[in-house]
């Protein structure tokens, strides 16, 4: 089952895909005031900057978080 959540802060959306998550937990090590797995939601995408979540979603290793610029538009990609 291909399961996507998304999380907004109006600029960025993070794509998160259960599935595919190793638990690995780097996420939750490098932005701890985003990511609470015991919580839901369990992304509090508002607790940091675009920039600081698009580092942290480029070292997921499993690629179960991506992400997508609001503003872009589907031919622009």
């Amino acid at each position: 089952m291909n399961i996507k959540k998304e999380y907004t802060n109006g600029e960025l959306t993070i794509i998160w895909q259960p599935g595919l998550c190793q638990h690995a937990g780097i996420c939750t090590k490098t932005l701890p005031n985003v990511y609470h797995p015991k919580e839901k939601p369990w992304i509090t995408i508002e607790n940091a900057t675009t920039e600081e979540l698009i580092a942290q979603i480029k070292k997921c290793p499993s690629g179960a978080l991506s992400y997508r610029m609001n503003n872009e538009k589907e031919e622009d990609k």
